[in-house]
């Protein structure tokens, strides 16, 4: 509900706060220019988790590091920032679930393929859904991969007294809004965080009924107002 706000905020408009940066910077700038030059690096996007990989990917670009990318998308309409990521992928593949575009199938499979092909890749960044990072985990275990994930549970306050974005990595306890966003993949519980996920379903579904209802949302159904206002009984 707060991104729908935000979305429909027009030029000119403000916003009351603004806190920031949260969290912690991605572990990959900290690094040695020279020694990520000579690591292959693989940033796997799973749909609007394409916005924060193009930054990452543009400041490697910028810094002379070439990396491969793989995009995935449900279909063609919601792919986003193709033309600005192959601008500073060295490598650029697109899938889509339903084959509009691109290769047909999942992110997985094109790992799968790369490595298989002879790409020795020595980390790999992925950020997307929760149930995306999960599988490529769960594969990029297998092959022997480092995997960086950006955790995207909900976040209330931003800086961890609501508990609202816990997760549980490895045998502790973390916070993404301030341990986080991003996390060694392989020790992530995704299972309890899909869980805590649906935790807040209801609670956004009825939030959001509210924001497009506007001035006619009561109640949730509406019915009570229609009869407020000389509906049928």
């Amino acid at each position: 509900a707060s991104t729908i706000r935000m979305a429909a905020l027009k030029e000119g408009d403000a916003f009351l706060d603004f806190i920031g940066p949260l969290g912690c910077a991605s572990e990959l700038i900290n690094e040695d220019l020279e020694a990520l030059k000579a690591k292959k690096i693989l940033f796997v996007a799973g749909g609007v988790g394409a916005a924060p990989v193009y930054p990452q990917v543009k400041w490697m670009h910028e810094h002379g590091i070439a990396v491969d990318v793989i995009v995935g998308s449900k279909n063609k309409d919601l792919l986003i920032l193709e033309k600005e990521m192959a601008a500073v992928a060295g490598n650029l593949y697109i899938t889509t679930d339903d084959g509009s575009y691109g290769r047909h199938g999942m992110v997985t499979q094109v790992i799968e393929d790369l490595v298989e092909g002879g790409n020795p890749y020595d980390i790999c960044v992925a950020i997307g859904p929760m149930i995306m990072m999960k599988f490529v985990c769960l594969l990029t275990k297998k092959l022997g991969i480092p995997t960086i994930v950006s955790m995207n549970p909900i976040m209330v306050d931003g800086t961890g007294m609501c508990g609202a974005c816990r997760l549980t990595v490895g045998d502790e306890v973390k916070f993404a809004c301030v341990d986080g966003p991003e996390f060694d993949g392989h020790l992530v519980d995704f299972d309890q965080a899909m869980r805590r996920q649906t935790m807040y379903k209801s609670e956004e579904g009825r939030k959001t009924l509210e924001l497009e209802e506007g001035d006619t949302h009561h109640g949730g159904c509406g019915h009570c107002q229609s009869e407020s206002q000389g509906g049928d009984n």
